[in-house]
């Protein structure tokens, strides 16, 4: 499973917290909260698991009604924070609960109890307690809103009852409005964590957490790309080097799963594809990770990131040894049935797509980098058939550093590897030797036919045949030979 059913909360401190004894009759009688909500609190409070199950079977919606109403009214650190840790004992308890903030009697979007509005504001006060765990549950009440629908059919920025064309008076349009703008403002506050954490071992994680249940829609994908999130998540996937026991399992399994359901949006994996930091970290992940979850869902990003993006992403995969490291994992056995699919679907597209263009880019980074070798790139008839054409594309960009080389390298095997690559280029292409002879290259060579290193005279002597001579008396002196 990619997902878990129950939400990642983290209980430990939370029960200390549930330790305190809370006076529930003093809010009664400052009238913070009725006497209704004091007799449920009392029903429900310090009572064994078993009844508090019973309790919330027969009137889940009511307990919820008294939690929202103490977190409404209630400043006390020390209230708000023993709420909040019991309501996320009760879902860590069962997840599904959260369809109980749904179906209040007496609340909805805007109203009295605005469960949103209540856990944002929540989002803002001092202590990290309180806003961690009004994020987690936060996270959870929108997961389980039965509305998504409405969302989608939105759209990001557009409101609910434009887009479907109900009155803008209708309560469900005017609902769906109002959760988009919670959306909006809870994902601004992910962010914000992200940029400047209020706690810094616990609110990027968190966050984190939080946005990979979010992404799951579609249209929160929309939302956290407009709000410069995509920038944000991609630093965070970074595989560590082996051994350095800083990896945090959880934390990169999420990041990657956010990047993952980013990529399903073009313009947010476009982003990821621009970033060398997230492409390599991928591959690091299929290469090194231990933890099949995380080789699993690196393979996805990856399918889904090169499927869509440019032809240099598939080269810095190749770069990064992803067709290497599909190869070792197809040999291992997994757990996980998806792994093997996804290995071979790699294998297939890597082996179909990515070595002529890795020639291709390999010579140009060689090219650019100043030192040529005799890599079979050099000698293969195909590759110039296939690739002369690109080194007069920006006007002669290639080329002109080619014959940049032949002028100032002092390497004898870049000379003459520069020289054979010339020959090639003009044998290539019909008015190669015009536009050689026009940037100066024969002169260059012919310089080279005098270098005291004979490999080097002897690939400047068969260049400068090339340019001189046309391709019939050129290929004849050569079989001549």
């Amino acid at each position: 499973m990619l997902y878990s059913d129950e939400p990642d909360f983290q209980l430990a401190d939370s029960l200390a917290v549930l330790r305190r004894d809370i006076p529930w009759d003093i809010y009664q009688t400052a009238r913070l909260i009725s006497d209704r909500d004091l007799q449920l609190l009392r029903r429900f409070d310090k009572k064994d698991p078993a009844y508090q199950a019973k309790l919330l079977e027969e009137s889940g919606s009511s307990y919820i009604e008294a939690f929202l109403t103490v977190l409404k009214n209630v400043t006390k650190d020390e209230t708000v924070q023993y709420v909040l840790a019991l309501v996320e004992q009760m879902l860590a308890e069962d997840s599904s609960r959260a369809r109980l903030f749904h179906v209040l009697s007496s609340t909805g979007p805007g109203g009295p109890l605005d469960a949103y509005q209540i856990l944002l504001r929540l989002l803002h006060r001092n202590d990290w307690f309180t806003q961690e765990k009004a994020c987690l549950l936060l996270t959870a009440v929108l997961a389980s809103r039965p509305d998504k629908a409405a969302l989608a059919a939105a759209g990001p920025g557009t409101s609910a009852s434009a887009a479907g064309g109900a009155p803008s008076t209708s309560a469900a349009a005017a609902a769906a409005d109002e959760v988009q703008k919670a959306v909006a403002s809870f994902i601004d506050w992910l962010c914000a964590q992200l940029r400047r954490p209020s706690d810094p071992a616990r609110s990027v994680p968190t966050a984190v957490h939080a946005l990979s249940q979010l992404l799951r829609e579609p249209p929160m994908r929309v939302m956290l790309h407009r709000a410069g999130g995509v920038q944000l998540l991609a630093p965070l996937v970074t595989m560590p080097a082996p051994g350095s026991g800083q990896l945090n399992i959880q934390l990169l399994y999420e990041a990657t799963l956010c990047c993952w359901e980013l990529s399903f949006y073009r313009p947010a994996a476009d982003v990821l594809c621009g970033s060398t930091n997230v492409v390599g970290a991928l591959v690091d992940m299929v290469r090194l990770a231990q933890k099949e979850k995380l080789v699993r869902v690196a393979l996805m990003a990856l399918k889904n990131l090169i499927a869509v993006g440019p032809m240099s992403l598939e080269y810095a995969v190749v770069e990064k040894g992803l067709p290497k490291a599909v190869a070792n994992r197809s040999m291992q056995n997994w757990d996980d049935q998806d792994i093997p699919e996804l290995l071979e679907w790699m294998e297939d597209h890597l082996q179909e797509g990515i070595a002529t263009l890795s020639s291709f880019e390999r010579y140009k980074k060689e090219l650019l980098a100043g030192q040529l070798t005799w890599a079979p790139m050099h000698e293969s008839d195909a590759f110039w058939r296939e690739n002369a054409e690109k080194l007069i594309e920006n006007n002669c960009q290639l080329l002109r550093v080619l014959l940049k080389l032949l002028e100032t390298s002092r390497d004898s095997t870049t000379l003459a590897v520069g020289c054979y690559d010339l020959a090639q280029f003009v044998s290539h292409i019909s008015h190669g030797r015009g536009i050689v002879t026009e940037l100066r290259g024969k002169e260059l060579v012919m310089r080279l036919m005098m270098h005291p290193d004979p490999d080097v005279q002897s690939q400047a002597l068969k260049c400068v045949q090339k340019v001189l001579l046309s391709k019939d008396k050129s290929d004849f002196l050569a079989a001549s030979a």
